[in-house]
């Protein structure tokens, strides 16, 4: 009872100060582990022990694995080169550059020692860095880039660890720890490989979603634990097998089975990650009461953890200043034709640098017998917060500062609406060939109507910068919501009466409950002001027709479609003819006066007439550019 009612008395903690700092807009983690702080000092609070093997093979490997199949396969394979540098090259820096640090300041504290702190406070925690960067809306590149480095670093800086506990036995030499290191990481790409594939082929076979998002919370687990078993990483092997289910996930599920896995992986992700800031915070008076017995004064340690803290921040603001400069010397002398990052870019880098719970877990892997160990858990400790308050405080107002661009939504629904309009032309050929003449001409149509008024609420979600109070598919939303509400009402009822069986009740549910999830659209912030919504490169085609140079005319009307009034009708957004400046509705607005334009005259091109966007469109080749 004990047991269950502090595990409640935990989550209870973590949703009401989540819940609090995001109206508060302060920063979840650093506000948990502020309160875990407070209450570790209250009498009757009991002492929660951080066991590392807890978090390291209870915590870690789901944290790691939720994370890795939200992330990109494709956009990890583009910046496996900047994730490199930070995630092993930057682990290995930090390790000796604080190890260095931690000699000197620390009486009587071995070399290696001091290398096994430095590979403990190595690794940032991409958490709190990606709470802050969505907060404030940094560049979805950084972001990436900072959770691809949280993916593998880990792996690094505990195989470091490792190595470097070793030497402190002195069983290890240089060119070992180096074997070691890359036969853990081979090992863990392999094991995680061969368990992703494993997985893909059981998952393949599974229809059910309960026994798939089953399977998923066993897969991090039997990655981690095989792979540990082979002396290979079980880091890299669950951040491996997660991306591979990530990637495939489209082939190998069903849509409920997707649905139900990225429900549950996010709840759990949301419970442990916050969690886990909170057990850092109950664990500062144990470690105060190990501390004590240290022979120290207060003032030497002061002195310790703030050295440990500065080299901890600074090793890090020294590894991207010194990869600016190489990548800038590379580029001026024609090595390396890529451009640098923006300084700035390094700069949001360099400063999200805050580290989390595998910091203090993996300083209680330190063994028993190490000198100075308590002092080196505090220490880690103070590196933790103290990253947490200085950087993760300090971070949105540097962002904000250097006015780094925010992902613009319209330039998102420019992609969405692109993206939409091939998949449904692609669905229209393909019902055209498994049309039979006995089916029946309205379910034809209905399917055009259905693919194709998709395609239309995609592209009305452009032009939001224009008169326009509401689109149509803005108004069905309005108005299909409101039935909805009018059919659960009935759905009550009748259930309330019993005049139908539950398990026919519960499939009626899911299907509002289906339908309604597909109308809800989450609260869109407004495009960026004063940006031009162009079309986005990762987006843009390439034709002949595209890539001639329009003389952009004047347009044949500054505000309307001429055609829409003369017949009576009205429009949802203005296109206009690059050819002869012929400004008409969209395909969305009821008469498609555009598209009528250029199956008429034959102009090829046109672009967008709403304020603020010229994004352009290619009717023959069927493209956007």
């Amino acid at each position: 009872m004990h047991i269950a009612a502090e595990l409640v008395a935990l989550v209870l903690t973590v949703l009401v100060v989540t819940v609090l700092a995001r109206r508060m807009d302060w920063s979840a983690p650093l506000c948990l582990v502020a309160v875990g702080v407070a209450a570790s000092f209250l009498p009757g609070v009991p002492e929660y022990e951080l066991d590392p093997e807890v978090v390291l093979i209870g915590l870690l490997p789901p944290l790691l694995y939720s994370a890795s199949i939200q992330t990109s396969l494709v956009a990890f394979r583009k910046l496996r080169g900047p994730i490199a540098l930070l995630s092993v090259g930057l682990v290995v820096f930090t390790a000796f550059a604080v190890g260095l640090v931690a000699w000197v300041v620390v009486p009587g504290l071995p070399l290696a020692a001091g290398i096994a702190l430095g590979a403990v406070v190595a690794p940032p925690d991409a958490v709190a860095a990606s709470v802050v960067a969505r907060r404030v809306g940094m560049p979805r590149k950084l972001v990436r880039l900072l959770e691809g480095e949280s993916l593998f670093n880990d792996a690094a800086a505990l195989v470091a660890l490792r190595t470097a506990i070793a030497a402190i036995a002195g069983a290890v030499s240089l060119w070992q720890a180096g074997l070691d290191f890359l036969l853990a990481a081979v090992g863990g790409i392999v094991v995680g490989f061969l368990v992703g594939l494993i997985v893909m082929y059981l998952r393949a076979k599974l229809d059910e979603p309960i026994t798939d998002t089953a399977l998923s919370f066993a897969v991090p687990f039997a990655a981690y634990l095989l792979a540990e078993a082979a002396h290979g990483s079980g880091v890299l092997a669950v951040v491996v097998t997660g991306l591979i289910q990530g990637h495939q996930a489209p082939r190998i599920q069903s849509g409920p089975s997707r649905l139900a896995t990225r429900l549950n992986w996010q709840t759990v992700q949301f419970l442990l990650e916050n969690m886990v800031f909170l057990l850092i915070g109950l664990q500062l008076r144990r470690i105060l009461d190990e501390v004590g017995k240290s022979g120290l004064s207060l003032g030497e340690l002061i002195g310790i953890c703030a050295a440990v803290l500065g080299a901890t921040i600074v090793a890090r603001v020294l590894w991207m200043s010194g990869i600016g400069v190489v990548k800038r010397l590379l580029h001026s002398s024609g090595v390396d034709r890529r451009k640098a990052w923006p300084w700035r870019y390094s700069a949001v880098i360099a400063w999200a640098g805050m580290r989390g719970v595998v910091t203090l877990a993996a300083a209680f892997v330190l063994p028993a017998d190490t000198p100075q160990r308590a002092v080196l858990v505090l220490a880690a400790f103070v590196v933790v917060a103290g990253t947490l308050v200085v950087q993760g405080m300090t971070l949105p107002a540097l962002i904000r500062r250097l006015r780094l661009p925010r992902p613009d939504p319209a330039e998102d629904a420019l992609q969405e609406a692109a993206v939409l309009h091939d998949m449904t032309r692609v669905a229209l050929g393909r019902l055209e060939e498994l049309r039979r003449p006995e089916d029946p001409p309205e379910v034809i149509q209905r399917l055009r109507d259905r693919l194709r008024d998709r395609s239309d609420a995609a592209w009305e979600q452009l032009g939001r910068q224009s008169a326009l109070a509401e689109t149509p598919s803005d108004a069905y939303r309005r108005l299909r919501t409101q039935l909805l509400d009018a059919e659960r009402e009935q759905f009550i009822q009748a259930r309330d009466l019993g005049t139908a069986d539950d398990a026919v009740l519960r499939r009626v549910l899911a299907r509002l409950d289906i339908e309604e999830s597909m109308l809800d659209r989450d609260e869109e912030e407004p495009p960026v002001a004063e940006r031009e919504l162009s079309t986005p490169a990762a987006t843009a085609g390439s034709c002949k027709h595209l890539s001639h140079e329009w003389q952009d005319p004047s347009p044949s009307s500054p505000d309307a479609c001429t055609a829409c009034i003369e017949e009576g009708t009205t429009w949802v957004h203005l296109r206009k003819c690059l050819k002869c400046g012929n400004v008409a509705c969209c395909d969305s607005s009821p008469r498609r006066h555009a598209s009528q334009h250029f199956h008429e005259s034959r102009h090829p091109v046109m672009r967008s007439f709403e304020p603020g966007e010229t994004w352009r469109w290619c009717f023959v080749d069927k493209q956007l550019g």
